[in-house]
């Protein structure tokens, strides 16, 4: 149950209110929130003086869900919004990892030529390999930031550990949490004392409800700006790399109010058929797309078989404006 209290609430009342019903307590304008375990369908007695509106839940997706906010949460991206009614599809490109100071420039000029406003780039990499490339780490988010300084990209980059969260949350202007970083609470309590935009990817083995309970840490700390990435999930098929869940995506816009962003990179693992993924996932009237473009993926460190090369990610530009003109949607 999620709990409105009136703006000239006392706050030890509010506090008296918390505990009675264990809830997580956290502060909007000028008001307070209580979110109670969703067991609880009714306020307890006695508290009728402070208590503005209330939520009964059927289950711990509350603020995220749609029985709580009909409405898509907006989300502001540097210039960009989306959600809401902006009917905004925002496209956030860039390579795997953060290699050198060459290939990230390189990599912001062509994009900048493209109008492309959301860089992407690892700094810290969660590699399934000790032996594999783990990103330059610092070093690499202050490459992303002098490019930001540049060339005024916003910049998304991804947490790997909570060692070095508030590192990412310095010098990046999105912080993503990676797949297998979905249930580190470290890293979503940390996100949840910020305000800036949070991109949670969904873990290759995870259900939606959790998945979309995932974000509950981060909203329920009283950060609002909570966007969530279907990224593909592990099933019995072995020809690519994961599986898209273009069905798990209908629910999630069925049934929370956060942004949804689509990574077909990481889904299908192989640059063949990125663009033909992209223009379906922009038909579903998409709030993002997340594509990794190299300037040479022959010799990219990371994830070498899934990046686009250049003049790729121009033609798979071209083909999904007309689809998200079809379902009434700007790319962005």
């Amino acid at each position: 149950m999620i709990i409105h209290t009136k703006e000239s609430a006392n706050i030890d009342r509010v506090q008296q209110l918390a505990k009675a019903t264990q809830s997580v307590l956290f502060q909007k304008d000028e008001r307070y929130i209580l979110v109670t375990p969703s067991k609880m369908q009714n306020p307890p007695s006695g508290f009728d003086v402070i208590i503005d509106q209330f939520w009964p839940m059927s289950s711990d997706l509350q603020l995220g869900s749609r029985a709580y906010l009909n409405q898509t949460r907006e989300v502001a991206l540097g210039e960009v919004t989306i959600g809401g009614s902006a009917n905004n599809t925002i496209v956030i490109a860039g390579p795997c990892s953060v290699e050198s100071e060459n290939q990230i420039r390189e990599s912001a000029n062509f994009m900048k030529s493209l109008g492309i406003t959301a860089l992407r780039g690892g700094c810290y990499k969660p590699r399934t390999s000790p032996y594999s490339f783990q990103g330059l780490g610092l070093e690499g988010l202050k490459l992303l930031a002098k490019m930001r300084e540049e060339f005024g990209f916003t910049i998304v980059s991804e947490v790997r550990d909570a060692t070095h969260v508030n590192e990412v949350i310095e010098h990046a202007d999105v912080i993503q949490v990676g797949a297998k970083s979905m249930y580190d609470h470290g890293i979503l309590r940390a996100c949840a004392k910020t305000t800036k935009p949070v991109l949670i990817k969904r873990g290759f083995g995870t259900t939606l409800q959790e998945f979309a309970q995932a974000a509950e840490f981060v909203l329920s700390g009283g950060n609002p700006n909570v966007m969530l990435c279907e990224r593909g999930i592990r099933t019995f098929e072995t020809k690519t790399r994961f599986t898209l869940d273009l069905c798990g995506v209908a629910w999630l816009k069925e049934y929370t109010n956060l942004p949804i962003i689509l990574d077909p990179s990481h889904a299908l693992g192989y640059r063949y058929g990125i663009s033909d993924l992209s223009k379906a996932c922009v038909a579903m009237g998409i709030d993002g797309l997340l594509v990794e473009v190299h300037p040479d993926p022959s010799v990219a460190k990371s994830d070498a078989a899934q990046q686009l090369y250049h003049d790729q990610f121009s033609e798979l530009l071209t083909a999904i404006t007309p689809v998200a003109k079809a379902v009434g949607r700007n790319i962005v």
